[in-house]
């Protein structure tokens, strides 16, 4: 018997059939507990830890082809015509095996989740979010943040979490009521020693940070991916993977998104104790430095904590991608599209109103640092000369040293601006090009 073929779209030469697979490596994860979608989606994980959200169809497709990968190299027609059955039972509805082919090749392989049905390899498109880490690597491996997981996890039962966040109001109390914070900062910029020691705890809070998130992954049951640093917009940060915590359900996913404050709010209690033995004026520099950050971090405008805990208490994964469906709702008074009508009413509701909120914010804030890159500049430069200068004048060791850092600290933002008008630069000059050539011959729908 003849190998089927299948007609190639394009008017190229027919292509010989082979029954599809799943990527190699990638994982069904299941429902997405608690969603904000009309139709509960399916989620499945791909070999690089990237998440894909199916319609129950598309995800029975994939689930069957992967239960029938022992038909592999039997007839291919009579085992797509079992494949196609099996998710006919489990949809419902009649499914042909072209209609099961077209599926393939038109939804599934371009995600990455199977192989064309020509045996072609699906290509893992590496995700590009709007406002995401960028320029990261990955400093320490899964089986790093497991362990260091496990060494935490104690400090999330419950009565450790009250004790904890007792602690934690008592010490704010304490510091910022019989404290001050002005004569401290005074006496710390005329010492280089406590400069440098402020800017390491800071880096040791940031880092604390992250195992919190890891941590918080593994009392739920889920394995935290590696832990590392980038750049995310203008600053340096740390980043933790915790993708698998979208096995979790509403309460677990909110636990890993603020779990990093709630470590941040741990060591600011051992700042305190640390104070209260040692009287050292520049840990309350520390303490307010680390206040700073859960701040900053419980801001829900760009991809802080505070924003993921917004999108997991909604049930949608990424926000930001509506800005464009609403604005075009609110503002043109266009139909609403498909992405906006797949949505529970509530959080159609409650995504207008952060976009409505957020949009102006970043207006604002963007409309801002445009105004003070010039100021920026010539302070950073003025700033960085005196220092070197300085440094050059017979400066000790430490002075050399604190000097370089904060050299460093004034050139990174203006390299992070950098790197911003360089993305919308690709960005645009991307635009520009797909409009010049005109639509894709061979467009692939979202799943």
């Amino acid at each position: 018997m003849s190998t089927p073929a299948i007609p190639d779209v394009d008017g190229g030469e027919p292509r010989a059939l082979t029954l599809p697979s799943l990527t190699e490596g990638a994982e069904f994860v299941g429902e997405f507990k608690n969603s904000g979608y009309r139709e509960p989606p399916q989620l499945v994980e791909l070999p690089n830890r990237q998440l894909v959200r199916l319609p129950p169809l598309l995800f029975s497709v994939a689930k069957a082809l992967h239960d029938h990968r022992d038909l592999a190299g039997t007839d291919v027609g009579e085992a797509l015509d079992r494949v196609a059955d099996a998710v006919s039972r489990e949809a419902g509805a009649r499914l042909t095996a072209e209609q099961l082919v077209y599926l393939v090749d038109r939804k599934l392989a371009p995600l990455g989740v199977t192989t064309y049905s020509d045996g072609t390899p699906a290509t893992l498109a590496k995700a590009d979010p709007w406002l995401a880490l960028k320029f990261k690597v990955a400093v320490f491996p899964e089986s790093f943040t497991w362990f260091v997981g496990g060494l935490f996890a104690w400090l999330f039962r419950p009565v450790v979490m009250v004790v904890m966040v007792a602690g934690f109001l008592a010490s704010e109390a304490w510091v910022f009521s019989s404290r001050s914070i002005a004569e401290a900062i005074s006496l710390a910029i005329m010492n280089p020693v406590s400069i440098l020691l402020v800017m390491a705890l800071g880096v040791a809070s940031c880092a604390f940070h992250e195992v919190g998130h890891a941590t918080a992954c593994r009392y739920g049951g889920v394995r935290p991916g590696a832990m590392g640093c980038g750049i995310y917009l203008v600053w340096p940060a740390f980043y933790t993977d915790i993708t698998e915590s979208y096995r979790l359900g509403r309460g677990g996913r909110l636990r890993a998104d603020l779990a990093g404050v709630y470590f941040n709010a741990i060591f600011v209690i051992g700042l305190t104790l640390l104070y209260l033995q040692t009287g050292f004026e520049p840990l309350l520099i520390a303490v307010l430095y680390v206040n700073l950050e859960m701040i900053q971090q419980l801001l829900p405008t760009l991809r802080f904590d505070g924003y993921y805990i917004m999108s997991d208490l909604v049930g949608i994964p990424d926000l930001f991608k509506y800005i464009g469906p609403i604005l075009k709702r609110t503002l043109l008074r266009r139909p609403a599209d498909a992405r906006l009508n797949d949505l529970k009413r509530w959080p159609q509701v409650f995504v207008t109103l952060w976009v409505l909120v957020v949009i102006p914010m970043l207006l604002f804030q963007v409309g801002l640092i445009m105004y003070q890159i010039p100021s920026l500049l010539s302070k950073d430069w003025w700033m960085m000369r005196r220092l070197a200068a300085e440094a050059s004048a017979g400066a000790g060791a430490l002075e050399l040293v604190t000097s370089g850092l904060q050299i460093v600290l004034l050139v990174l933002p203006v390299a992070g601006l950098a790197l911003i008008f360089f993305g919308i630069g690709r960005r645009l000059v991307r635009w520009a090009v797909r409009y010049i050539q005109g639509p894709a011959p061979r467009p692939v729908p979202d799943a």
